[in-house]
């Protein structure tokens, strides 16, 4: 597996988002996960690897994760996936908050609404889709336990998790939502997040064990 990372500038945001390129080198089928903005950037990559976009993968419907599909969709194809919760963000700014950040509304529509448990495969690669409401309804994570590897989008960050004062997200959904989902995978799991530097699971295991409580 090949596997890029291009920190992105997405409107008026100061911080960069993690936009990852994933390619599996036999076939040279390729996903992009959150074009955050500067489409030129991304495409040059694609192009470097010589990339058969198959998928346009979105972690959530934000903004700073969408600001470069439309451009990417237009020049490169592949569809775009993204889990059915969130999928009305792409056309609704109240939720994707696009005035907000000042970028230009995307207005799409997705190719597939995902679900929970649902796969995707590059080649001989599977990932599998996690739901993990909290920062936004649809937000969701993408798990390789070939490679163990999470791209956590605005779920999980290193030492912390993501905002819950922004339309559809909540507190306790995305307290659950890595208890209960992502700290069981693996501890040796790489956790990529949406910003930021990546992680392990069992780095980030005590955090969220501190805020459970006592049974005694």
């Amino acid at each position: 597996m090949i596997l890029k990372v291009l920190k992105v500038n997405s409107g008026v945001i100061t911080e960069k988002t993690n936009c990852y390129i994933i390619q599996e080198e036999n076939t040279k089928e390729t996903m992009v996960i959150d074009p955050g903005g500067e489409v030129e950037r991304i495409i040059e990559m694609l192009n470097i690897l010589e990339a058969k976009l198959k998928y346009i993968y979105l972690t959530h419907c934000h903004g700073d994760h969408i600001g470069a599909l439309k451009s990417l969709k237009e020049q490169k194809g592949g569809k775009i996936l993204i889990h059915r919760f969130d999928a009305e963000g792409l056309y609704d700014k109240g939720i994707s908050l696009t005035d907000y950040i000042g970028i230009d509304d995307i207005n799409l529509e997705a190719d597939s609404r995902l679900d929970d448990g649902d796969t995707i495969h590059l080649g001989n690669l599977e990932f599998k889709v996690i739901h993990t409401p909290g920062h936004t309804a649809g937000g969701s994570c993408l798990y390789c336990e070939k490679e163990k590897l999470l791209f956590s989008g605005d779920t999980l960050f290193h030492g912390t998790w993501g905002r819950t004062d922004l339309p559809t997200s909540n507190f306790t959904d995305i307290i659950q939502s890595i208890t209960n989902k992502l700290l069981i995978l693996p501890e040796d799991t790489i956790v990529y997040p949406g910003h930021g530097k990546s992680t392990m699971i069992g780095e980030e295991i005590p955090i969220y064990c501190e805020l459970k409580p006592r049974e005694d």
